[in-house]
């Protein structure tokens, strides 16, 4: 009966300290490699910065169609734009046009 006493009584000592440990080693790993952790984290950052690039680059691109749109609206007249989108549309070319010929998709 006392190795049953002793065991017991080890085994009181020890359980508030193995369930600590357990707590902390599980929320240790989450809080590096759970769906909320550190990597997780870095990840997102880096996506964000992805998309972050993807929109300045949309963004320019924005710029460079309104600039466009803006040249051939009637209150202010860009004859450059004109004149591209004109030869564009009639599929003619000026004599000192340089044409280069591009296969179709």
């Amino acid at each position: 009966m006392s190795f049953a006493r002793a065991v017991k009584r080890r085994a009181q000592a020890v359980l508030p300290a193995a369930i600590f440990l357990a707590l902390a080693g599980y929320f240790g790993w989450q809080a590096t490699r759970g769906t909320l952790g550190l990597r997780a984290y870095a990840a997102r950052q880096q996506d964000l910065a992805q998309a972050e690039t993807a929109l300045t680059g949309a963004e320019a691109e924005q710029a460079a169609w309104r600039n466009r749109v803006t040249g051939l609206q009637g209150d202010h007249l860009d004859l450059d734009a004109l004149d591209e989108r004109a030869r564009q549309m009639l599929n003619l070319s000026a004599p000192q046009d340089i044409i280069i010929p591009m296969k179709t998709p």
